[in-house]
Formats: C-alpha cells, sequence, structure tokens
C-alpha cells in the first residue's frame, strides 16, 4: 500500500506508540486538531502524556497488542521503537498501515506555504524557537513544531496559519528526509547518533538529501561539515559567521556580558541592527544569527529581530535555571554530546559563580562508547579547571548494557566521581555545595531528577 499524502489524509482513527515523547505528542496534538480519534502508549506518564490526557487522549501505560483496534486506520510509531515491538507487530497482523513519526509530520507540514525546517547536530531546537519567537513577535502567526517546549507557547507547538510552519528537523534514523522544507537551516554537523549513522560521512550524506528539494538553505559557514553538505545543492544559500565577513549575514562587534552574546549584525556588509541576548553562550550567538538570518529574509525588520531576541527566554532544558535555594543556583542542560558538553560548561564557567558542580548523565551506551574520547577530553579539561564533576548511570533509552561501558569507568579515567542513585547524588551536593555555588544537571535523559532531589534536599536542610 502506498502511503500517500492523499491516503494519510483520510485516515481518521490514529494510534501512537510511544505518544508521550516530546515529537510524537506535538504531532498527536496536530491530529486533535485536524479532527482525528487519537489514541496511543507509553510506559512514562510524563507531562506530555498528562497534558493529552486532559485533551481527551486514552493512552495505554504498555505497548500490548490488546491495545491495537482493528479499527484503527493508521499507527504512527516513534523512531525509538524496534520491529519488535508488540503493538508494532500486532498492527501489521491486522494490516493497519504503520507509519515513522516524521513521515505522519511531513505529511502535516505539506499543506502549508513556506516551511523552515531546522536542523543541525546541536542547536536546532533553540533556534526553531527563536525563529518562531521573531515570527510571533512579528504578528506572522507561525505553525510552530520544537523539540522541547518553549515559553512563549506554551508547549512545543502552536496551530497558527496556514502560511509559515516553522519545525525542527531530526536527523536520527534520517527522520528529516521525510520532511519537505522551502527554506532549510543546518546549525552545525558532528557525528552523533552513532547507533545508526556508521560515519561522519554518512551524517552529511544524509543532510545533503535532506536539504535537497529545498529552495534556499541556511548554513553556519563556520562548520566545515554543514559546508559540505552543501556539495550538489545548486539553490540559493544563505551564510551566517562570526568569523568570516564574506558571509551574508556576520556578527561584528561580539561581546558578552553575565556570558550573554551581544553583538552588531551585518547583512552583506550593511548594519541591520543590535543584538543583546539574554541567554548564555557563544552557540546560542550561532543560534541567534540563523534565526535573525531567516527571519530577515523573510521580510521581517531588523528593529522587530532585535527586540524579539532581547526578550526569548529559551526553551525547556537549555540552560535553564530551575532553583536558588540558600544561595545555590540550579541550572539544567540538554546538552549531551561532547562538544555540547564543553560548550555549556564554557557558559557556566562566564557568569562568576564560585564553585561549580557538573552531574552529567550520558546518554546511550553506544554514544558513550563512540564518542568516549571527546567525553573524557572535555570532562577532563573540566576537572583541571575545578569543577566538580560527577556521573550519573548512563541513561540506557532504546539500548542495553552490552557494550562494556560504564559511568563508573569514565569518572575512575578522568578523577570525578560517580553515583549509582540521584539520591545518592542530590544527598553529596547538598552536603558540600555553598552560597554563590552553581550547580549544573546535564544530559538528554532524566537527570533533572537530581536538581529535584537537590531542592528537596536543600529545603530541609
Amino acid at each position: 500500500m502506498s502511503l500517500t499524502n492523499e491516503f494519510l489524509s483520510k485516515c481518521r482513527e490514529l494510534y501512537f506508540a510511544g505518544i508521550g515523547g516530546i515529537s510524537m505528542s506535538t504531532i498527536a496534538a496536530f491530529a486533535l486538531e485536524r479532527g482525528c480519534l487519537v489514541s496511543g502508549s507509553d510506559r512514562s506518564r510524563n507531562e506530555n502524556v498528562i497534558r493529552l490526557e486532559k485533551m481527551g487522549v486514552k493512552i495505554n501505560p504498555d505497548h500490548s497488542p490488546d491495545n491495537i483496534s482493528p479499527s484503527c486506520d493508521l499507527l504512527i510509531y516513534t523512531a525509538a521503537l524496534g520491529d519488535d515491538n508488540p503493538e508494532l507487530i500486532r498492527a501489521r497482523e491486522l494490516g493497519i498501515p504503520t507509519v515513522p513519526r516524521g513521515r505522519y509530520l511531513g505529511y502535516i507540514m505539506s499543506d502549508y506555504t513556506e516551511r523552515i525546517g531546522v536542523s543541525g547536530t546541536h542547536g536546532k531546537t533553540t533556534t526553531t524557537g527563536m525563529i518562531s519567537h521573531i515570527f510571533l513577535t512579528a504578528g506572522l502567526d507561525p505553525t510552530i513544531a520544537s523539540g522541547a517546549m518553549l515559553p512563549e507557547i506554551g508547549g512545543a507547538y502552536h496551530a497558527g496559519g496556514k502560511e509559515k510552519f516553522v519545525y525542527e528537523a531530526c536527523e536520527y534514523k534520517d527522520s528529516f528526509l521525510s520532511f519537505c522544507p522551502t527554506d532549510a537551516v543546518i546549525t552545525n554537523i558532528e557525528l552523533d547518533h552513532t547507533d545508526y549513522f556508521r560515519s561522519l560521512e554518512h551524517i552529511i550524506d544524509s543532510f545533503s538529501k535532506a536539504i535537497s528539494h529545498a529552495g534556499r538553505v541556511f548554513v553556519n559557514k563556520d562548520s566545515a561539515n554543514a559546508m559540505k553538505a552543501l556539495k550538489d545543492f545548486d539553490k540559493e544559500t544563505v551564510t551566517v559567521s562570526l568569523k568570516d565577513d564574506s558571509a551574508d549575514f556576520v556578527a561584528k562587534e561580539l561581546d558578552y556580558y553575565h556570558g550573554c552574546g551581544s553583538y552588531r549584525l551585518f547583512y552583506r556588509g550593511e548594519p541591520i541592527c543590535l543584538i543583546h541576548l539574554p541567554v548564555i553562550g557563544r552557540f546560542n550567538v550561532y543560534n541567534s544569527l540563523c534565526a535573525a538570518a531567516v527571519a530577515y529574509s523573510h521580510g521581517v525588520s531588523g528593529q522587530v529581530i532585535s527586540a524579539a531576541l532581547a526578550n526569548f527566554t529559551g526553551a525547556a532544558r537549555r540552560f535553564e535555571k530551575r532553583a536558588e535555594i540558600k544561595g545555590v543556583s540550579i541550572f539544567d542542560d540538554y546538552a549531551h554530546h561532547p562538544s555540547e558538553c564543553r560548550s555549556t560548561l564554557e557558559a557556566a564557567e562566564s557568569l562568576g559563580y564560585n564553585d561549580i558542580y557538573c552531574v552529567f548523565q550520558p546518554h546511550t551506551y553506544s554514544r558513550t562508547r563512540d564518542l568516549l574520547e571527546g567525553f573524557e577530553s572535555t570532562f577532563k579539561e573540566a576537572v583541571n579547571k575545578g569543577v566538580k564533576v560527577i556521573f550519573a548511570r548512563i541513561y540506557a533509552a532504546r539500548e542495553t548494557d552490552t557494550l562494556g561501558i560504564s559511568s563508573q569507568k569514565l569518572a575512575q579515567d578522568i578523577g570525578a566521581l560517580s553515583f549509582d542513585s540521584f539520591e545518592d547524588i542530590a544527598k553529596h551536593i547538598a552536603g558540600q555545595a555553598k552560597e554563590g555555588d552553581l550547580v549544573l544537571t546535564m544530559g538528554a535523559g532524566d537527570v533533572y531528577k537530581v536538581g529535584l532531589a537537590l531542592i528537596a534536599e536543600l529545603e530541609k536542610g
């Protein structure tokens, strides 16, 4: 059966296997907006699940084959599920069509005139948020599909007008090959998702395919790998840079105030506006450059771009301040790649706190093994600078522990600490942290729970 957009438009009873993920829950919400009957499953009763339940969605707590009704028109599944998933198996036995999350999102966005897809190894969520915030400030009412909660829209999605669709284009398992951008953004490219991508060349080739049908590409010229992805692209290219004045959009007079970047934006040699960011780090300067380039190319004035970025508060779990108790500040960040971790730590070090406690939870055994040298280098450098690094157990996600890698070994190799439980980590920090210290939890799993446990410890201490 050919799962064309015409066929997908006729599917009204939908089942989402793994509905609790940020992207899956967003797509489910879009389906509800379209009048579909939506149900699904997820083992985690997280805030996304709770939000959908309040919208009337029935969500099963397990992946049982009994959950699949013969009346179901279509099963949409998250890329994290394998072919051995009981619900997938049952749906196929019943002859129910199944599609990955990315394919269904590709169908949804096909209704929109301008489709702006933000891709990259790092920064795509924040860049998506920045573009969305600028468009909203400009009164353009975009439809938005983000990879994280955005305070500006009170969630991860916004059902706006039919003109502009701004979305995060995830590369994992080539999901973004199902999308159809008119404008494609590449923030940067590095080796990641090593459980799927065989090599850096494999990733670059996938990005090349993902942008091939776009009419225009916005690219970070300072990322050599991102530029390699343009090797066969023969349509309009818009470049941004902090280093190369020949780029279309350039940040000049760059300075930092309490870790937040401030610069003058130039377009082809002409000054456009001043940008003062309220979010920290050099990486956010790059994110804002990409966002400003997209917005300006869509007719948004420099004045509006400047005003919007000046009050962009960031996406959830992107150096997000969670609490300050007894003078101890607790932040949380999604960084889970060596480059992201290094950038986040450098940003934290620029803020002027006394001691910094960094609790890192490696994400998946394959990534930890395949990027081990980068992790060791990043955290060894931090330890040498006096950062108190603590490793939580590896977040397995979709994997099992068969690769002989562990947080304990990583900690021993670089002279850091490791604990088996979040509670033990929280108790250790609560017994040592003092007024003026910063605690940073970091990782793509559930390491944020360390912060919650620490808040409880400090409040009762």
